[in-house]
């Protein structure tokens, strides 16, 4: 096939996301034409490169890092606009090409001299001149991109950091460190694999991509409009079941996907105007449809890919992740899910016209062979295949069967298009691995980090819990306007080692931080899944912000118990764990109870208290106070049902 012809067959994939606030996102130019093409052949060719590595094994760090990246500055330079309100246009301005053409120039260095850097001793051997310039430049472009793509709330992070590492040595006290020359700061940032080329680039580098790029054949094979049609004709016709839709599809696609805000856009557009029509307000339906993607990054099998970070970090197989995720996602769903319930008795909602649905079986028959891609890859990972090879062997699965049927066969310029998609999706986590490497950097090398968790050791008084809420605090102010992925890593070396100390399980020490990092997607002020699915709604983004807080409730209280006890985590003996999921579960439903004020009938505010103490004390794993928590819930349970005169008169409490 000739140049000009594969040209031919690909077809310019038009950026058209959305952005926080739900609406097209105005920072993508919409590239056509001939540039449209050449750059959609860059994502092709991007792809291409991963499926190479991942077939015939990865290439030395720094180089299969550094061409990653390169692929990744190259598309963001293309696609995304210096700002939102920059003029639009459907060609590439000649900045932009400079910005190009610097990318490829630069980190063609490294791609090019990664063996020599890789065996050079870093501080020892003096940088040239040239190299001390060549690392300049290339984290005046990464910072540039980051902006771009992340937004300033990570630039904002990096510069404070980049500040405190060149002047941090005149401070005086704790946080003082000693001075560093220009050529040793960029030596370690850039010549070894301890900065921008460190872990977490590196996973972004084989494992996350290929998730990734499965994620986009799934979604070109209709897989996604296959989830949701089954979500929809098995939830239908119960009472608020659009809402119970939007849960389901969005935990199977999420999980998927790895980003809330995209996963809300693309499953609430369908989901949130049907829970709308059902009954709920705007802002309740936003907000689950925000709560429910949100939970996808913690969901397993794929969480998202962010799973493989802290595999990584934690030196253990990502299926060992994958386990211990298990059940604080199903609590996160049960949670959300009775609150969808509990709320539709309360607004005496019903679900949609049976007849108006789709047959579940004859749906399911359709498109069953979709699981199949999925369970390859929990087989294969349970089996001990490396998540590379199981991405590898997902996608090459997913268009087998996809060809088994003449609707979703994929063909030629499909290939291209998912090749195309995969590479674009990819760079939001590319650029963030990378510029969180910097930060990762400064830290190792002014050894804040250290000195950060003495803080918060010191601030806490050595007490457990109140340390635990000084880095909940912490992990979701950190991860404001953040992707997952960034706002985990940037977090790994401050407070993670803090935790420890105090005693906690590296594992649940890693999660403890991860899931609060994934939470701050709901959490105002910075809320950007609730925000996304506000602007689908035309809901208001701060009400909506609060609602998702409220739905998304387990997750803001599970952490704590699996810090305290590990069961929670499938960690001990089979009978601690069989009864602590059993008593967490119905805690958890006692929590959903409290939070939506209805257990048998809607609760006075006391009986809410109640309901949430003897909740929570269900959860909290232990005998004593899993027989403390029954005893108050059934305390209520009776006051509800045999003593209350409000209730024997046949009135209904109010709020």
């Amino acid at each position: 096939m000739t140049k000009n012809n594969v040209l031919d067959s690909i077809e310019v994939v038009e950026s058209t996301e959305y952005d926080d606030d739900g609406v097209l996102n105005t920072k993508l130019r919409p590239l056509l034409g001939v540039a449209g093409k050449v750059i959609s052949l860059v994502a092709i060719l991007m792809s291409l490169f991963h499926l190479y590595t991942a077939f015939f094994g990865v290439f030395e760090s720094i180089l299969q890092r550094s061409t990653h990246l390169a692929f990744a500055l190259v598309l963001v330079f293309a696609i995304y606009k210096p700002t939102s309100k920059a003029a639009k246009s459907e060609s590439i301005p000649w900045y932009d090409w400079l910005f190009i053409v610097l990318s490829i120039g630069v980190y063609s260095y490294f791609v090019i001299n990664a063996q020599e850097i890789s065996s050079r001793m870093s501080y020892i051997e003096k940088l040239t001149t040239l190299e001390v310039a060549i690392g300049i430049i290339a984290g005046i472009l990464l910072i540039e991109a980051t902006r771009r793509v992340i937004g300033r709330a990570l630039v904002i992070i990096i510069l404070v950091t980049l500040i405190y590492g060149i002047w941090g040595h005149l401070l005086s006290g704790t946080l003082s460190h000693r001075e560093f020359t220009t050529m040793w700061f960029i030596d370690h940032l850039f010549y070894t694999t301890t900065g921008v080329f460190s872990t977490p680039l590196g996973v972004s580098a084989t494992f996350i991509f290929l998730f990734i790029l499965f994620g986009k054949f799934l979604e070109v094979s209709g897989a996604g409009k296959f989830f949701i049609d089954l979500s929809v004709a098995g939830m239908g016709q119960y009472r608020g079941g659009p809402a119970k839709t939007a849960i389901i599809a969005s935990s199977i696609l999420g999980t998927i996907s790895g980003s809330a805000v995209a996963n809300t856009v693309t499953t609430g557009a369908f989901t949130i105007p049907m829970m709308k029509k059902t009954g709920y307000k705007k802002e309740f339906a936003g907000a689950v449809e925000a709560v429910a993607s949100t939970g996808g990054q913690i969901m397993p099998p794929i969480m998202g890919a962010s799973a493989f970070i802290i595999a990584s970090y934690l030196g253990v197989p990502y299926m060992d992740i994958a386990i211990a995720a298990i059940v604080p996602a199903i609590l996160y769903y049960v949670c959300l899910f009775v609150q969808v319930d509990l709320r539709a008795v309360k607004m005496g909602l019903k679900g949609l016209n049976k007849k108006d649905l789709p047959s579940f079986w004859g749906v399911f028959k359709k498109g069953f062979l979709f699981f199949i891609p999925l369970v390859v890859i929990v087989v294969m990972l349970a089996s001990g295949s490396s998540p590379m090879r199981a991405g590898l062997f997902a996608i090459v699965v997913t268009i087998l069967i996809a060809g088994l049927s003449k609707a979703t066969r994929i063909n030629i310029p499909t290939v291209f298009k998912a090749l195309d998609l995969g590479a674009r999706a990819s760079v939001e986590t590319a650029i963030a691995c990378a510029a969180s490497g910097i930060i990762i950097g400064v830290i190792g090398l002014t050894g804040i980090g250290l000195k950060f968790s003495s803080i918060i050791i010191g601030l806490s008084g050595g007490v457990l819990i109140v340390a635990l809420i000084f880095t909940m605090i912490t992990s979701i102010i950190l991860g404001m306007g953040l992707p997952t992925v960034a706002a985990y890593i940037v977090q790994v070396p401050l407070t993670i080692p803090a935790l420890i100390t105090l005693g906690v399980s590296p594992l649940a020490a890693h999660m403890f931080v991860f899931y609060f990092a994934a939470l701050s997607a709901i959490t105002p002020p910075v809320a950007l899944a609730a925000f996304a699915a506000a602007g689908l709604a035309g809901a208001d983004p701060m009400k909506t912000g609060m609602t998702a807080v409220r739905l998304g409730l387990a997750a803001f209280i599970v952490p704590f118990f699996f810090v305290y006890g590990e069961t929670l985590l499938l960690v001990g003996s089979w009978s601690a764990i069989v009864v602590s999921v059993i008593t967490a579960i119905i805690g958890i439903i006692g929590v959903a109870c409290a939070a939506e004020g209805w257990f048998i009938r809607q609760a006075y505010w006391y009986e809410r208290v109640l309901l949430f103490a003897g909740a929570v004390l269900l959860v909290l794993p232990g005998i004593t106070t899993d027989v403390i928590g029954i005893l108050v819930l059934l305390a209520v349970y009776i006051y509800q049902k045999k003593i209350h005169p409000m209730y024997l008169s046949g009135k209904m409490a109010t709020l």
